[in-house]
């Protein structure tokens, strides 16, 4: 199926996939992991249709979730019309023990996945439950089979047996549409908007955009940053946005010397620098994964007027710069710092798409990311940068990693 909604006949999908899912898990027990997003809660009210009291809903508090959300995600669920009884486990100390030591992108990937089926088998054995089901949708087996990135969601499609490895056969009732069906199905399933429109977030949570090692301190600035981040940003048409934190290099980024072309493009010499930043990203190659240099356009003291200007230029020239450099995946604009050099960046990311394959980073109102940058460095104590990413998808992935 397309991702087009035109001929999305989301009243007949709703009943086909109520009576499928009533079929294939008859009277046995099923557990599925809700995470509060459209996604996942959409799965879960169809087959709480299907099955009733038969399914058990867990949010697995991973630690990679946003400040509040379990508590928060729990007491929305329960309101009427969704009514999902929904039990939490905490499982924080485990996630991330098991990403000690993992930098890669898709080795942390691998291990969330490892982590978070081990501790679902644990709950579907207490729970007596045989099936598993699952908020797969097209984009995920996508990504996973084209070997763009390792959703944490997809096993059988990967050669992985759910039944032989965790004990669970598992059910996806949405692994046939995209996003934008989704939200379709919710609103007919009476979903309040806070659920309906909730903009995508992955199911590894922060941990993909605590870019490169995991730690404590990135990670208590990625969450302050992805709250001020989300609230600045809201209100400006973007369908997806959040914070990513990067390392910072104490000498401050090594200059990107293949990239010097940048700066005569900009017409901006004397006050320009193009530096290549300590981390890598993942990117899309030719519709396959890629780990690529992050470059960053750095302006010196100028007048918010001339930054905007080269902010705008910046943008305009990104998809041209990249692909004469495929060594890198992504192009940020520096758009405030602090003098001195803290431990890490936080990078700023928006993106307008219609079905998430394809994006484009919109132009943001320099004064909103000048007002939300200043705020990020108030009071993340650990971050003296703050860029946004110019880059479309492709060539980078919408998330970090």
């Amino acid at each position: 199926m397309s991702a087009s909604t035109q001929d999305f006949d989301a009243e007949n999908f709703i009943a086909l996939q109520t009576e499928e899912i009533k079929r294939v898990l008859g009277k046995e027990r099923a557990i599925i992991a809700v995470s509060g997003g459209v996604d996942s809660t959409t799965c879960a009210s169809l087959t709480r249709r299907a099955i009733g009291k038969n399914l058990e809903c867990l949010f697995i508090d991973t630690g990679f979730m946003r400040r509040g959300e379990p508590e928060r995600v729990k007491k929305n669920l329960a309101k009427a019309p969704l009514g999902l009884p929904l039990r939490i486990i905490s499982a924080r100390k485990r996630f991330m023990d098991s990403l000690q030591g993992l930098a890669d992108a898709e080795d942390k990937r691998k291990a969330f996945r490892e982590t978070f089926y081990s501790t679902l088998a644990e709950a579907a054995r207490k729970g007596g439950c045989k099936w598993l089901v699952q908020g797969t949708i097209a984009a995920d087996l996508i990504e996973t089979e084209g070997g763009i990135k390792t959703q944490h969601n997809v096993l059988s499609q990967i050669g992985i047996d759910p039944k032989e490895k965790y004990g669970f056969k598992v059910v996806e009732p949405l692994a046939t549409i995209y996003k934008p069906q989704v939200r379709i199905l919710s609103r007919i399933l009476g979903f309040p908007e806070e659920t309906s429109e909730r903009q995508p977030f992955p199911g590894p949570g922060l941990m993909v955009r605590c870019v490169a090692a995991v730690s404590t301190g990135k990670l208590k600035s990625l969450k302050i940053a992805t709250d001020i981040v989300e609230k600045g940003l809201k209100d400006l048409g973007a369908q997806q946005y959040f914070a990513a934190v990067i390392d910072n290099d104490p000498s401050g980024g090594s200059e990107a010397e293949d990239l010097k072309a940048v700066s005569n493009m900009l017409g901006q010499n004397e006050t320009t620098r193009i530096k290549t930043l300590p981390n890598l990203a993942t990117g899309i190659c030719e519709s396959r994964r890629t780990y690529g240099k992050i470059a960053a356009i750095q302006v010196f003291p100028i007048s918010k007027r001339q930054a905007e200007r080269m902010f705008v230029k910046s943008h305009s020239i990104c998809k041209d710069v990249l692909a004469a450099n495929p060594a890198y995946s992504r192009l940020l604009f520096e758009i405030k710092r602090l003098p001195g050099s803290r431990s890490y960046a936080a990078v700023i990311r928006a993106i307008r798409t219609v079905d998430f394959m394809t994006a484009k980073a919109p132009v943001i109102p320099w004064k909103v990311l000048d007002r939300i940058s200043s705020k990020i460095l108030v009071e993340c104590r650990n971050v003296s940068s703050v860029y946004y990413d110019l880059t479309p998808k492709p060539p980078a992935t919408i998330e970090f990693e």
